[in-house]
């Protein structure tokens, strides 16, 4: 008996650690799953998808978005998992499983990681959990908005958990627009009930599920109160697609004020319509360009550096048409007519010659990339919101040096009446 208990003790003691760790290593890591994305085999990647999902790892959020629009790859020679984007043309990876920048990358190297159609579900069911889970109640109501806008109603019984759980009021209130609107879509409930609910809502979604109950149903209390919702819905879209109009207005002609104010100060100043000032613009833009050229690291400081450097390079090639050309010129407004036109022809050939015929594109900073949602109706992007805000301050800046600068005053004078500007001993050409 002793005997028998003793080699118990030794299994327990030996045996048991051992098949401990043999079970912790058959668990599926972040890591190991991602290099069985990289099988040749087509079950082994589905296997390894489904593993993934399983995981529910917030490290996995950029992996899956990588996968969902086709952008996670591996590298043929190590079988490194990376997730590549497209700069300017050129593609940059970044390894999957570290972060790790790898650098420009030779398309050919990697080969992209394809998954199925049924994968994709799956993947896309494990991202809304992993950001619903999230800390950030921001996140979460953009989870909740982006299972609204696909309609799945497969999301229905993940979003009623998190609600159960949930304590900020604004993910609350997201979340019951979403189980209302995918109840109605299933014909769940008291749906006249749930119609008050959504009613409020300018999701898309929402719009859908009521116009296809207000043209479907049967009930007339429930086609009632569906039209009544529909309509309010739409009058306040139409208001806000008025203000997003409006906006996008300004932005345009925030850019177009900039170039008035330069004509208008050329023309009352010197007497010359200027043709080639658009040209002008233009080299403040290719000199932006020049920048993120020059300085690739800065991409976010590029259009802060680039913007006094824009101003001295536009400003020198201006300063040199007068004295080359324009000075001679002076009180024949025709003939600086056709020759700032000539200027511009030459400006135009001399930047296809320099950067090429065709559009260069300047990448935007993050900080002026994407948009301030103001509501599911409204979206206004940061890059015009910018735009308006220079535009002003450039606007209030001219306006003080002309009304409080001693320069402003004789451009005032000269503008307003040139001969007696003269006499009151102010230099003025033309």
């Amino acid at each position: 008996m002793a005997q028998i208990i003793k080699k118990i003790l030794i299994f327990m003691l030996i045996v048991m650690p051992v098949m401990h760790n043999v079970q912790a290593d058959d668990s599926p890591s972040f890591g190991s799953t991602l290099q069985e994305l990289t099988s040749s085999k087509f079950k082994i990647r589905t296997k390894a998808v489904t593993k993934l999902a399983a995981l529910q790892d917030e490290q996995l959020a950029p992996v899956i978005n990588a996968m969902l629009t086709s952008q996670l790859y591996y590298r043929k020679a190590d079988k490194v998992v990376g997730i590549v984007s497209t700069v300017q043309g050129e593609l940059f990876a970044s390894n999957a499983l570290t972060g790790e920048k790898l650098g420009p990358i030779e398309k050919k190297k990697w080969k992209k990681i394809i998954v199925s159609n049924k994968s994709r579900t799956q993947l896309r069911d494990a991202l809304a959990m992993i950001e619903l889970n999230n800390d950030d109640p921001e996140v979460r109501v953009n989870a909740v908005a982006q299972a609204m806008n696909q309609l799945d109603v497969s999301q229905q019984a993940a979003l009623e958990k998190r609600l159960s759980i949930e304590t900020d009021e604004d993910v609350t209130d997201s979340l019951n627009i979403a189980i209302a609107t995918f109840k109605l879509k299933k014909g769940e409930g008291d749906t006249v009930a749930l119609i008050g609910i959504v009613k409020n809502s300018l999701n898309n979604s929402v719009r859908q599920v009521l116009n296809d109950l207000a043209e479907n149903t049967k009930d007339a209390a429930i086609k009632k109160s569906a039209t009544a919702a529909l309509k309010d819905i739409d009058a306040r879209v139409a208001r806000y697609n008025n203000v997003e109009t409006l906006f996008f207005g300004l932005s345009l002609g925030s850019v177009l004020l900039l170039a008035a104010i330069g004509l208008a100060i050329t023309f009352g100043v010197m007497g010359v319509i200027n043709m080639a000032h658009g040209e002008l613009i233009m080299l403040g833009a290719y000199t932006t360009y020049a920048v993120q050229i020059w300085l690739p690291n800065l991409i976010e400081y590029s259009v802060l550096i680039a913007i006094p450097l824009a101003f001295i390079v536009s400003a020198t090639v201006g300063i040199m048409i007068e004295r080359g050309i324009i000075r001679f010129l002076y009180g024949r407004p025709l003939e600086t007519l056709l020759a700032t036109f000539g200027v511009s022809l030459v400006l135009q050939q001399l930047v296809r010659s320099i950067f090429g015929p065709l559009n260069m594109a300047v990448e935007t900073p993050t900080w002026m990339s994407g948009v301030w949602q103001v509501n599911e109706a409204l979206a206004l992007t940061w890059n015009r919101l910018y735009i308006i805000i220079f535009a002003l301050i450039v606007f209030f800046i001219l306006l003080f040096i002309l009304k409080k600068t001693t320069l402003g005053l004789k451009v005032r004078a000269v503008s307003q009446n040139r001969a007696m500007a003269r006499s009151m001993g102010i230099k003025a050409t033309g």
